[in-house]
């Protein structure tokens, strides 16, 4: 604190009249009688020479704001007390000189204590008239500053309870504070601290609430009318009835005070008293229930549960948020003001906010983890109890007690879990991690399987479930149309998402590794029964289903999770916030991404080139065919990679789509009823997934690069190549010996060609000449007739095309 000049006599005065009233005035408190001794003054005089003169002084609350990407958009604000310090050049000099005015008019010429109003208001008391105070601005400010720094209740209480111990404290600390301090640094802090009612705390939050200026803009009776309430906030309180003539009152009261002190003329001060009081009465908005957007809560709502999980601001959940709502951060949020504007107009679209089905778009960025949009078709808000607007729930169970749902308003964290919240089926888009988990094994992305239209799996199930095989207790997958069996490799089988491929893939590399992909990629488990299953390898080795996405998870998850193979395998923590600053601009580092290899970038780039396919995209590696949500590509007009995915009986729906920059992913869902009777859509309605998805990934994406994918290399593509044995005119058996002696899995063609060789015998395979170790190679059977048609027989493509060549029914799982 900066030291102003004094002169010796005068505070060596000042100290000894102070001791000297101080014994007066505790004698007159405790002994009547003799409150005017000589022995008494001494008493006094020793006392309050012995008073600390260290004041502590922390800081006030502060309001914290949160802000958009762009450093510049108004997002939310969070206070305990609605206050932002500023400094004494930007508040207007008539302001100074009313709270002068007001209430203390010789703060410039004391030395913090005035003498003269001290020995007037004992003589006054003692007398029997009204109680007269002797407090002055820097006595008061001491008072406050005691209050805000207290650290237990009694302590606020001692520092404003009306006894004579606590005048002299003030006395004895207003004395030091005016000597360390300017009068300008005083009235400064005291304009900062002082409250002014109606949740304003400091001319700052006054002049905003009550006038929506900044202090810096305030004209006479402005300045008149806030200078005379902190005197009685509630009793000169403009926005209610009864308080409205008092505030008059005192304002024009005030206004002759700043004649008395030459701060304003006769003429300007009987003009300002004709003007008609007007207020704002506008609260500041506090709380992720009164964001500056309406459907931006959800994601205020996401950085409040993040910052409540955060240790660096706090051992406890209380520190944690009194940190937040009195620290006066100024916070950047994640929040792309382009990707959510484009987020909240597609979950509405044909799909409103009191509607069964909850369509729900997560953001994310690639390589840094920046949440940049959340968005739902409802309102943050608490439902009112006493007017309630939600409809009743669509679980049958709750309805018939008369329970209401979350629709249209609910403060649950839908999108990003938590509170109760585990997720929900995100069905085939969970076909990802067994495509990781293979490519990690050294699976490369030829390998081919023949899918059967019925899997007979090694899984272990109860019997009595509708996925058994008939008669037993395996599990045994369907497809989504009997069209989609054949041989496939991993491009075609993620394309046409078909089932009873990665059922088989994901059993030859192991559940349990699937499930371990899934974990590195972020998935975190959230419901018990999943939880259980994936802390167990053995129960996890006999999670059948896991690929076909039964496994519960949040929109927010499974965009990171695929937002990290965009990143070429960097996992980053999700994130809402990019800077924070603390009230004097001073930068926390805690905003910066947290991010770690978690697979090789081969494996990442050769996921995202299989994840091209069902989006409509290829790459100069991959071998593409069909697509379940083919248009995305055309709709983006940039590279695109994804996945789409539905449960059994359609209860949810789901598509991620992604660019290098955005990773969009989308869950249409029933919250209130996970065993919902309605059908959640893709693409066959406009209020489907499909949509809602595509377009925010469309608008995030206007005015930015179009950057391709790197396509992956070396084996990972067509892995271990390896010549197939010549079987042309051999038997069947004979044929498929070979060729299981020689690394393959030999397939018996369904359907016979014309060739030279004998009828019933092997014509040749398909592929011919080489292929991947391990691979399906198809056993072409004679019809004879002469030489083979031109692309049969010994010849043939590499990779087969997959017999669906319409319109692929979509995955369920």
């Amino acid at each position: 604190m900066r030291k102003r000049d004094h002169n010796v006599l005068t505070n060596a005065a000042s100290l000894l009249i102070c001791g000297l009233l101080a014994g007066v005035v505790v004698a007159a408190a405790a002994f009547p009688a003799v409150a005017m001794s000589g022995l008494a003054a001494k008493a006094g005089a020793e006392t309050f020479g012995a008073l600390p003169t260290e004041l502590t002084v922390a800081r006030s609350p502060q309001i914290t704001y949160l802000l958009a990407s762009d450093g510049k958009t108004p997002l939310a604000t969070m206070y305990d007390e609605n206050r932002r310090d500023v400094k004494l050049k930007d508040i207007a000099p008539i302001m100074q000189k009313a709270i002068i005015a007001a209430e203390d008019h010789d703060f410039y010429k004391h030395n913090g204590v005035d003498l003269n109003g001290v020995a007037r208001a004992f003589v006054n008391n003692q007398a029997g008239a009204q109680r007269q105070g002797a407090s002055t601005l820097t006595m008061q400010y001491v008072r406050l500053a005691i209050s805000y720094s207290a650290t237990h209740p009694a302590d606020v209480v001692a520092a404003t309870e009306d006894t004579s111990a606590r005048k002299l404290r003030e006395m004895r600390y207003a004395l030091q504070i005016d000597k360390e301090l300017s009068k300008d640094e005083i009235l400064e802090r005291y304009l900062n601290i002082a409250a002014f009612g109606n949740g304003a705390y400091g001319i700052y939050a006054a002049s905003q609430v009550y006038f929506g200026k900044v202090p810096s803009k305030l004209d006479i009776q402005e300045s008149a009318m806030l200078a005379g309430m902190v005197k009685a906030p509630t009793a000169f309180d403009p926005t209610t009835p009864a308080g409205y003539p008092e505030a008059v009152g005192r304002r024009d009261y005030v206004i002759d005070n700043m004649v008395q002190i030459g701060a304003v003329t006769k003429e300007q001060a009987d003009q300002a008293k004709k003007i008609p009081l007007k207020v704002r009465n506008k609260r500041t908005p506090n709380g992720c229930v009164a964001t500056n957007t309406r459907s931006w809560g959800f994601f205020c709502d996401y950085f409040y549960r993040w910052w409540m999980q955060q240790e660096t601001f706090g051992s406890t959940s209380y520190d944690r948020e009194r940190r937040l709502k009195s620290g006066g951060y100024t916070i950047t949020t994640t929040l792309d003001v382009q990707a959510q504007k484009g987020a909240d107009k597609a979950v509405r679209n044909q799909l409103s906010e009191d509607k069964t089905a909850a369509r729900m778009v997560a953001v994310v960025e690639p390589g840094s983890g920046r949440v940049r949009a959340i968005a739902v078709n409802r309102n943050f808000k608490l439902d009112d109890p006493a007017h309630p607007q939600n409809k009743i729930s669509s679980d049958p169970k709750k309805a018939k007690k008369k329970i209401r749902g979350n629709r249209p308003n609910t403060v649950n964290p839908l999108i990003t879990g938590g509170g109760g919240i585990t997720g929900y089926q995100a069905g085939s888009t969970f076909k990802i991690f067994t495509l990781v988990a293979a490519l990690e094994k050294g699976y490369p992305l030829s390998y081919t399987i023949n899918a059967q239209e019925q899997f007979k799996s090694e899984y272990i199930i109860d019997s009595g479930n509708p996925a058994a095989c008939k008669g037993t207790h395996f599990y045994c997958p369907q497809n989504a149309s009997k069209s989609m069996a054949g041989v496939h490799n991993m491009w075609s089988a993620f394309g046409a998402s078909v089932n009873t491929f990665f059922v088989e893939l994901q059993q030859r590399v192991g559940a349990e590794n699937v499930v371990k992909a899934a974990q590195k990629l972020g998935i975190t488990f959230r419901a018990s029964n999943d939880a259980k299953f994936a802390a167990n390898k053995d129960a996890a080795h006999q999670w059948g289903a896991f690929t076909l996405g039964v496994s519960q998870t949040t929109p927010l998850e499974l965009a990171n999770a695929y937002a990290t193979l965009a990143a070429d395998g960097k996992y980053c923590e999700p994130i809402p916030v990019q800077e924070i600053r603390g009230p004097d601009g001073d930068k926390l580092d805690i905003a910066n991404p947290h991010c770690e290899q978690r697979i090789s970038t081969e494996v990442a780039r050769a996921a995202v080139d299989a994840a091209r396919c069902p989006v409509g995209d290829h790459s100069s590696t991959s071998k593409c065919k069909n697509g379940t949500a083919g248009n995305v590509r055309g709709v983006v007009n940039a590279p695109v990679a994804g996945k789409s995915g539905t449960t059994d009986g359609d209860k949810t729906s789901a598509l991620v789509a992604m660019t290098k920059q955005y990773a969009v992913a989308g869950i249409e869902a029933d919250p209130d009823w996970p065993q919902t009777n309605q059908r959640m859509r893709h693409n066959e309605v406009p209020w489907g997934i499909n949509p809602a998805v595509y377009q925010t990934l469309r608008d995030a994406m206007k005015g930015k690069e179009r950057i391709n994918f790197t396509p992956p290399s070396g084996k990972i593509i067509e892995g271990d190549q390896r010549s197939i044995p010549g079987v042309k005119c051999e038997s069947v058996d004979t044929a498929k010996s070979r060729l299981r002696g020689a690394g393959f899995e030999p397939v018996v063609s369904s359907q016979k060609v014309p060739s030279e060789c004998p009828v019933g015998t092997a014509a040749g395979t398909s592929p011919d000449g080489r292929t991947i170790k391990g691979g399906v190679v198809t056993i072409e059977v004679s019809a004879g007739g002469g030489a083979p048609k031109p692309g049969t027989g010994t010849g043939g493509p590499a990779v087969p095309p997959p017999p669906n060549q319409g319109r692929p029914g979509r995955p369920r799982g």
